[in-house]
């Protein structure tokens, strides 16, 4: 498999926790792909061979995905709704299909409109 970087165009390298985060052990075992020039990386499914579980993300658009990954999560995992019924909520508010809905594959505009829908959707409890 080879994974071009959606910054810079070059090919991202497969390597270990150990290189993402030198400071956590606990993840030196786990696999992301990595983009050295940009620094822009995106982790695996734990369970598979090197699949990405979105988009390479540089330091702006990890904090992005993490903030709407922090609005979001909280609708499914307050047992209000299942997972799957959250995104499928979350689908019809940014009028995307839902095959298409999942944060890790967002850019920086639409995680900040996940957390606007998300916020909205608190205000109004």
């Amino acid at each position: 498999m080879i994974l071009k970087c959606n910054y810079c165009g070059k090919d991202a390298a497969l390597v270990t926790g150990k290189d993402i985060y030198p400071h956590r052990p606990d993840l030196y075992s786990l696999q992301f792909w990595s983009c050295l020039p940009c620094g822009a990386w995106v982790g695996c499914h734990k369970r598979s061979k090197a699949v990405p579980l979105g988009r390479l993300a540089n330091a702006e658009l990890r904090k992005a995905k993490s903030a709407a990954h922090a609005a979001f999560d909280p609708i499914w995992k307050s047992g209000s709704r299942s997972r799957r019924g959250a995104y499928d909520w979350l689908s019809k508010r940014l009028n995307i299909p839902f095959k298409d809905c999942h944060i890790g594959m967002f850019d920086t505009a639409t995680c900040a409109e996940v957390v606007r829908i998300c916020n909205a959707l608190g205000a109004m409890r």
